[in-house]
């Protein structure tokens, strides 16, 4: 085991526990745990108990369904069934193209037009999306970052352009780029700029948008690319610091704006400890905001939420658990005091959710609330010694990481210095060995596993077609540019572009104007991309963690079966005997750089279009050579057989153990070049 850096591959994996919680549940708990902890009540700083006085006893927590596929009109039909079936707001997903700020007709996005969102070009497509809903009735939260200025501008104009006021707007976008740097990725412009921007949005809407969260700061992403809950907790309030220090120095008071932040919760199945985050969630909030801004409104302090089960926890077999999984989940959300959820569908590990996924996500709220009687209650768990004393040593831990990113000098400069991002990999690579080990259990995957294909249940897959959607898209694109008066345009795109430029305007005011003069979302974020730039993230990788954890967790079966870890790291020392050099993977420039292998994961059902133009443009550069391309992330089973005759030669999906798929890469690399 001596030079483990030839496990080349393990620096690619995701996790979420390890042991750097630090923190030791007990088998049992008694009054002494919680002996120098105060009484609270819901409603009352610090809140720890909940925001409001009555929380669920007066009105349940609001059912937010997110979803977005397709065209705007197949969206706009789905919003309306569940509006209709007992959903009470609205919670758009957007695809990919849109969320890094580029037209449906842009040659870098083509496939991804339609296919984990729907798809928006203009203020146009925004109002069809809503066609017949009422936007001064109806909440809407949209989860856009990057694009966030034009997104944004289209939802007012179509608001305002249906009939609603400023003051009627309610609902939430995310807006949230900090953790866009840590994880996510979906970012357009640098930090600095970035934040800028953020900084004017708070202002527009904090003076014309009084009922508009003009944030949502989200731990989700951070938790589903492998945060453990302390690091989730505390990266999250540590970016929420930043962000009122943005408004404060965009001219903003604290009590201007900080009532109408929000934030957003991911909810994995380490139940207890979901409930306690949340309790400390705010706790944390309300104690840290009135130590460093000292607010005069008691609404600055309230910590209020939207949560959503994990995707994460979500597996491709025995998918039917996954209901099992997310009304445990949802019930944390819910005991912990969240003001809305999301609960993912059955099938999300697979493919885009059906109708029938949906409805049974959906349903899973109202039978919490209506048969199961949850929301009777304030804060239940308040006064259990389990639950308090945890919520107190959640909250202390999440401290220290507040703290460690103040001594870095705030989030940004944190994020700039790569601590975050190193951080949530390597927790992510210590969970990722704890489940490849068997020292986690996943039902289904590594324990009680379905081993007759008599026994698998199969699922109907939701299959987006996305030449269809692209042939929509570019058709109402033309129209639109042919219709709209280009000299008006190209004046509001200068505009934008000029104020990027001095910072003597609002960027969110001018977008307005673009939108409604139907500048599209492309040319929008292009118009601040030529002062700005587009951001590339820097590569950086964490080494050692899943060897450290794999290897202190494993237990040999009893029949003494060689570990197949220390068979990979064997096999990979032989490959570089016999090749001279390991094995090699990269994304661009294969050629170029010689590699063996390109590795394609697709989280956004685009591997059907992608990876054969992936195939076919290795064959044009050159014939000859011998690249492999393999695949892994959310694809259909249905779809193995099409990826296989258009090249690839192997696919790792969901669950796949690492030490599995990286002995057989091995195999495949050796047998190619032999």
């Amino acid at each position: 085991m001596e030079n483990f850096r030839g496990f080349w591959v393990l620096s690619l994996l995701k996790d979420i526990y390890g042991d750097s919680l630090g923190i030791n549940v007990k088998p049992i708990y008694t009054p002494e745990d919680i002996s120098s902890l105060e009484k609270e009540l819901p409603g009352k700083f610090p809140f720890t108990r909940g925001p409001y006085a009555t929380m669920y006893t007066h009105r349940p927590w609001t059912i937010r369904q997110y979803a977005g596929f397709s065209t705007v009109e197949e969206s706009n039909a789905f919003y309306k069934e569940n509006l209709k079936a007992g959903q009470q707001g609205l919670s758009v997903a957007f695809d990919l193209a849109t969320h890094r700020g580029y037209d449906s007709d842009h040659p870098r996005v083509s496939g991804d037009v339609g296919m984990a969102g729907v798809a928006i070009d203009s203020v146009e497509d925004m109002k069809v999306l809503f066609d017949g809903i009422d936007l001064s009735k109806v909440s809407v939260s949209m989860t856009m970052n990057g694009a966030v200025l034009p997104i944004l501008a289209m939802y007012i104009v179509a608001a305002l352009e249906q009939g609603c006021t400023y003051e009627q707007m309610r609902g939430t976008i995310q807006n949230d780029i900090l953790k866009e740097f840590m994880v996510r990725n979906t970012y357009i412009y640098p930090v600095h700029e970035s934040m800028r921007i953020i900084g004017d949005i708070f202002e527009f809407t904090s003076k014309k948008m009084p009922n508009y969260n003009s944030i949502s700061i989200s731990g989700y992403h951070i938790q589903e690319a492998g945060a453990n809950a302390v690091l989730e907790l505390g990266f999250t309030i540590a970016d929420g610091i930043e962000y009122i220090r943005t408004g404060i120095k965009a001219g903003l008071t604290v009590d201007e704006f900080a009532p109408r932040l929000s934030f957003f919760w991911g909810i994995g199945m380490n139940f207890y400890m979901e409930v306690a985050k949340l309790r400390a969630a705010r706790k944390l909030w309300a104690i840290l905001v009135q130590k460093h801004f000292n607010p005069k409104s008691k609404n600055s302090l309230r910590l209020r939420a939207h949560s959503q089960t994990s995707g994460w926890s979500l597996t491709e077999q025995d998918p039917y658990n996954n209901i099992v999984r997310t009304t445990v989940e949802a019930m944390a959300a819910t005991f912990g005091g969240t003001q809305s959820l999301h609960t993912n569908s059955l099938d999300e590990a697979i493919a885009l959710p059906t109708k029938f996924s949906a409805r049974i996500a959906r349903n899973t709220q109202i039978i919490l609330q209506e048969e199961a009687h949850i929301p009777r209650v304030a804060d239940p768990f308040a006064g259990s010694y389990m639950i308090e004393s945890l919520t107190n040593e959640v909250y202390e831990k999440a401290l220290e990481i507040i703290e460690e990113v103040e001594a870095l000098g705030g989030m940004t400069k944190a994020i700039e210095s790569g601590m975050p991002k190193m951080r949530i990999q390597e927790s992510a690579a210590r969970r990722q060995a704890q489940i490849d080990s068997g020292a986690e259990t996943i039902v289904g995957v590594n324990r009680h596993i379905v081993k007759d294909t008599e026994g698998e249940q199969k699922v109907e897959v939701l299959s987006i077609d996305n030449s269809k959607v692209l042939t929509s898209q570019l058709s109402k694109l033309s129209s639109l540019k042919k219709d709209r008066n280009n000299d008006i345009v190209i004046k509001s795109l200068q505009d934008l572009e000029a104020a990027a430029r001095s910072g003597d305007a609002n960027l969110l005011e001018l977008s307005v104007i673009a939108a409604m003069n139907r500048c599209t979302v492309g040319e929008i974020s292009n118009a601040i991309e030529n002062v700005f730039g587009r951001y590339s993230s820097p590569s950086m990788l964490v080494s050692g963690a899943y060897k450290s954890e794999y290897f202190d967790s494993h237990n040999e079966d009893t029949n003494g079966e060689i570990n197949i870890a220390t068979s990979v790291i064997k096999e990979t020392e032989e490959f570089l005997e016999k090749h001279g050099r390991r094995p090699r993977e990269a994304a661009r420039l294969a050629i170029d750089s010689d590699v063996h292998v390109i590795g394609a994961s697709s989280l956004a059902a685009g591997h059907k279009t992608l990876v054969p133009q992936l195939i076919q443009e290795i064959k044009k550069a050159d014939p000859n050579h011998s690249i492999l391309v393999i695949v892994g992330g959310v694809i259909p089973k249905n779809d193995y057989q099409f990826l296989y005759d258009a090249g690839v030669a192997a696919i790792y999906g969901p669950g796949t153990p690492i030490p599995n798929s990286a002995s057989h890469l091995l195999d495949l690399i050796d047998k190619n070049n032999s």
